[in-house]
């Protein structure tokens, strides 16, 4: 089978048509032909080698939905049905991790693209069937198609640390990721609060399921809450985040800042706690998904197509998308 897309042939250049030959699948994989494809800050960076491990040519692409058209003899997956792929294309279901079912910090999994695969900026992608995830018969491919990093890096911390209804979670930054934690947070019956640079977000956020609104100038008070979502990779006063924290309060990141310097009686002297969270293992993609169905939590999208993935990236570079950027294939 030919496969067309759009791909990067190196570090930061526009991205050009593409197209490769898939010959015989493996037992467990599948073809996808896809219908819709999520952009994601990630895709900005393998395509400009931000973490000096892209490959080229490289074709992005790791929020998939479509239709199976193609599947290994141990595939369980059936040709026609919708499914959704997301970052991991497969862990090596072996190691301590994995026997936990951590296959997202698997040390040996691979992603969708790189490396000799090559995502869903195209018309058909393959995956590994164990990976896919079904979806409720309710939800829009086009507003599915985030929830497969986004929403999946958002809901893991509320399973993983047990966060409860009525604890106060805050999450700072209301863009991609934090519009949409906004809404799981409010659907887990938090009291939830939202934390912007500008006031401007101010009805968007409580619109997405925000009760209180603050800004860095307008800073909330001292122990405030069980838990901080930061969603945002620009440099912040971490002295002062970690002092909205309550004792054996949780600051949960689930971005990458490139500096994080803080005092450390800000955490011991009240038994604070920081940590980071990647992504989502593949039981808590699927959860989030059935979660997502029944509360209704929808990303706020823009619809691109494939042709226009150029202008897509730009506007997402530019901190324009509002809030995901969704690619129609």
């Amino acid at each position: 089978m030919q496969i067309h897309g759009y791909a990067a042939f190196q570090a930061k250049e526009c991205l050009r048509p593409f197209s490769y030959t898939v010959s015989d699948l493996k037992p467990f994989e599948v073809i996808i032909q896809v219908s819709h494809c999520g952009i994601c800050r990630t895709d900005l960076h393998m395509i400009e080698n931000a973490w000096n491990r892209s490959t080229y040519p490289l074709v992005p692409g790791h929020e998939i939905v479509g239709v199976v058209v193609q599947k290994g003899q141990l595939s369980r997956l059936a040709v026609g049905e919708r499914v959704a792929v997301g970052w991991v294309y497969s862990s090596c279901l072996e190691c301590s991790e994995c026997l936990q079912e951590n296959t997202n910090i698997c040390q040996y999994k691979t992603s969708i693209y790189n490396r000799g695969r090559y995502g869903g900026f195209a018309d058909f992608v393959v995956a590994d069937s164990r990976f896919c995830f079904q979806l409720p018969k309710q939800m829009e491919s086009v507003h599915a198609a985030p929830l497969l990093c986004a929403g999946a890096t958002v809901f893991a911390p509320f399973i993983n640390y047990q966060i409860q209804a009525n604890q106060s979670v805050a999450v700072i930054g209301i863009g991609g990721l934090g519009h949409l934690a906004l809404q799981f947070s409010r659907s887990f019956g938090c009291e939830t609060s939202a934390i912007s640079s500008t006031e401007e977000k101010q009805r968007e956020a409580k619109e997405f399921g925000a009760s209180s609104f603050y800004t860095y100038e307008n800073p909330p008070s001292a122990m405030q809450f069980h838990y901080i979502l930061c969603t945002v990779d620009v440099e912040l006063d971490w002295n002062l985040v970690l002092s909205w924290l309550k004792p054996n309060g949780v600051l949960c990141l689930v971005s990458r800042p490139k500096t994080f310097h803080f005092d450390p009686a800000m955490i011991v002297s009240t038994q604070r706690s920081i940590s980071g969270s990647n992504n989502a293992n593949r039981f808590l993609v699927q959860e989030m998904l059935l979660f997502a169905g029944r509360f209704q939590i929808r990303p706020k999208v823009e619809e691109m197509p494939l042709s226009e993935v150029n202008t897509a990236l730009e506007r997402l570079k530019n901190n324009q998308a509002r809030y995901r950027i969704v690619l129609k294939i």
